[in-house]
């Protein structure tokens, strides 16, 4: 087991299901092909988004994530601190909390990013290439031998002003606790690249206002299984919390960012202003 493969006790048995109310057969499937179908769209149109100028392009990725995670019948809410459209000039490493597949079309709908993936993907049929196509950052998670080559590229996607998404938990969490620790690993290429850490913290929820376990993707969860849950699960919100960035500098080694940017997602208390509400 590397530093990015820790295990979570969440099971789908315990964690991922749904108490509420539920849709019908007829619009749940609706739904799960409308999702798959916008989510395919995006996936063939990426060498077409590739061809337009950054900002274009991440107007571009924002609208259609958020559509992403509306077709399949979820409510978005992006809470927080405003966010400059503009990515900084030295890159951004934001780093949120892992729940379910929706996270990276939820974090994409607000803060547009070069994603990291398992090395896996890369080989996939279709999805593969284009990921590559795309900017994805692939790592060897099961390698702890291949992690100094993973903070460089990192580093260097940094260093070129690229804004990076990661999950530091390493794996799925259901959300209903603190989740898992964040490993460091990640916040080292922070450190290299003098780039700023975006913490933003993932919420899904019911018509009530509790946890929707209906979202958690967790443990040996079929993806299937986990689509059907989401679409059968009526009244769920996503909400992200855009967080207030930790400068690069100040001291802040790898460990010491880690800690803060978990401490902020994990935070119950903080206190900050809507930047927008989507339904």
């Amino acid at each position: 087991m590397s530093a990015w493969l820790p295990v979570a006790p969440c099971t789908p048995r315990d964690c991922a299901h749904h108490a509420g109310a539920r849709r019908a057969a007829v619009p749940a499937v609706a739904l799960l092909l409308a999702g798959c179908a916008l989510a395919l769209l995006g996936v063939l149109a990426v060498p077409a988004v590739l061809l337009l100028a950054p900002p274009s392009r991440d107007r571009l990725v924002r609208r259609w994530a958020y559509a992403v995670v509306r077709a399949f019948g979820v409510r978005v809410r992006v809470t927080g601190c405003p966010v400059e459209r503009e990515r900084p000039p030295t890159g951004e490493l934001v780093v949120a909390n892992h729940v379910s597949w929706l996270d990276i079309p939820l974090v994409a709908a607000a803060l547009p990013a070069r994603m990291v993936a398992k090395s896996e993907i890369r080989n996939w049929p279709l999805l593969g290439p284009l990921a590559a196509l795309g900017g994805t950052l692939f790592i060897e998670r099961d390698r702890l031998r291949a992690l100094p080559h993973t903070v460089r590229s990192l580093a260097g996607a940094l260093a070129s002003g690229s804004r990076v998404a990661v999950f530091p938990q390493g794996s799925t969490w259901c959300g209903r606790d603190g989740g898992g620790r964040f490993t460091s690993a990640a916040f080292q290429a922070a450190v290299d690249a003098g780039s700023a850490v975006r913490p933003v913290r993932i919420t899904y929820r019911t018509a009530d206002e509790g946890t929707a376990g209906a979202a958690a993707f967790v443990g040996d969860d079929p993806l299937a299984a986990s689509l059907w849950r989401v679409v059968t699960a009526a009244g769920l919100t996503a909400e992200i919390r855009i967080l207030q960035p930790v400068p690069a500098g100040r001291g802040h080694d790898r460990r010491a960012l880690a800690r803060t940017a978990q401490s902020a997602v994990a935070s119950d208390s903080a206190n900050l202003p809507a930047s927008s509400v989507h339904h």
